[in-house]
């Protein structure tokens, strides 16, 4: 069995579904802080298997620990943690609880058990403020909000895990911008409250439920103006997770860290454009102040994951918007 921590939210649903179609054997837990339980009937609509579901949050260690007690789990994707960089920055005490503690709890029960088979949601903010595009594994790291700093420190601790036991087979990998949809259009990126990311932001835009988005400087040196992006759709970046848990299966006990991204960069403006053409919708936006913490260029250098997984990208930004649009049609539908 496979524990997906975190698996109602947008990554975690899309790579259950796709372990689902492979028959392999599925947990989730969730706390649902970020996410929605009808996901789960949608994930069962697309795969015509239902995940089992356990209501849990990482902080709690007794519970953590019982879950591993009554399951045969001999694996973990590790998704669950709080993303906003915003919030992050405005409730740091709360993220380094949640996040590292969290995780904390989580690996404690792994060892316990002699579950020792771990990937890992990182992100590819931990290549910081410094680096040039593309980002290869072997940059040096550092984080400019507490978000970024809970990714890193959780990288530090699994490497540090492995020094001492390195019967610990372990990948972390780094994602740079998840965007897109299930082509179901069944289940996508659905926030609670008013979304951070811009994918959402921009489909909402075209649907009309927001007015108008904001685009954060055009001032950059792009060719454009607009910051520039490694934007991956999610079912691919989910066979990434489908392709580490296949190396932690087969390969030798190790910390393998691994950038899950498409190799090219698209710019805001490209993308908005590229997203009135799949909804035939015009998107309204503003251009404002550059945002604090923003890098210039981001994308990848994703010739490791070719390498050590045999994964690489299949689509590109078009299917990506077709994705996210016939998402949100849904969404509206179900209003």
């Amino acid at each position: 069995m496979i524990l997906i921590t975190g698996g109602t939210g947008y990554i975690g649903s899309h790579t259950v579904c796709e372990l689902l179609k492979l028959g392999k054997e599925v947990l989730i837990i969730d706390n649902l802080y970020n996410s929605k339980i009808e996901v789960l009937g949608n994930i069962e609509r697309i795969t015509g298997k239902t995940p089992k579901f356990i209501l849990c949050d990482l902080c709690n260690a007794d519970i953590v620990n019982k879950i591993f007690e009554e399951n045969d789990i001999e694996s973990v994707i590790h998704f669950a943690g709080l993303k906003a960089v915003g919030e992050s920055v405005s409730m740091p005490l709360y993220y380094y609880e949640n996040n590292i503690y969290g995780t904390l709890n989580l690996l404690n029960a792994m060892k316990k058990h002699n579950v020792k088979k771990l990937v890992f949601s990182s992100s590819a903010t931990v290549y910081g403020m410094t680096n040039k595009a593309p980002f290869k594994e072997d940059m040096p790291t550092s984080a400019t909000n507490p978000y970024g700093r809970t990714k890193l420190f959780i990288e530090h601790i699994l490497n540090d895990l492995y020094v001492s036991d390195d019967s610990w087979n372990i990948v972390i990998l780094r994602y740079f911008n998840p965007v897109g949809a299930d082509e179901s259009g069944l289940i996508g990126e659905n926030p609670n409250g008013m979304p951070n990311n811009i994918m959402p932001i921009i489909s909402k835009t075209a649907a009309g439920e927001i007015e108008r988005m904001f685009v954060f400087g055009d001032d950059y040196n792009t060719a454009d103006g607009s910051c520039i992006r490694d934007f991956i759709h999610i079912t691919d970046l989910a066979m990434g997770h489908v392709k580490a848990l296949e190396l932690l299966e087969n390969g030798k006990c190790e910390v393998n860290t691994i950038n899950l991204g498409t190799g090219n960069g698209y710019s805001v403006f490209e993308l908005i454009k590229a997203f009135e053409k799949a909804s035939g919708r015009k998107i309204q936006y503003s251009v404002g102040p550059r945002r604090t913490g923003d890098v210039p260029i981001t994308f990848a250098d994703a010739t490791l994951a070719k390498e050590k997984l045999g994964w690489s990208a299949k689509y590109g930004i078009e299917k990506i918007c077709e994705d996210a649009w016939r998402w949100q049609l849904n969404c509206l539908k179900n209003k």
